[in-house]
């Protein structure tokens, strides 16, 4: 069994990824991390082959669903924009 077979070896990335997220932020490393963690899951029950290809296209669609999801719900919201009308230093 290859290293990239092993159902652990998602996980333990997807971990890392949630980790190093914490130093980069703005959900970028959290969609690769859930996207490895949900391909990992996928592989210990079973419903992924042994094939590169499929567990590599799998993470694929797995951290973009979880990225978009993420942005969805956590993105900017245009309408928490904070408009000033009047400057502190105006003095009229």
């Amino acid at each position: 069994m290859m290293l990239w077979q092993a159902w652990w070896v998602w996980i333990a990335a997807g971990v890392v990824l949630a980790m190093l997220e914490v130093l980069v932020s703005g959900f970028v490393l959290l969609g690769f991390a859930l996207g490895a963690v949900l391909t990992g899951a996928l592989i210990l029950l079973g419903l992924l082959g042994q094939s590169l290809a499929w567990i590599v296209l799998a993470f694929a669609l797995a951290s973009l669903a979880c990225w978009a999801l993420l942005r969805a719900v956590f993105g900017v919201r245009r309408s928490e924009i904070k408009i000033w009308h009047k400057d502190i230093n105006d003095h009229r």
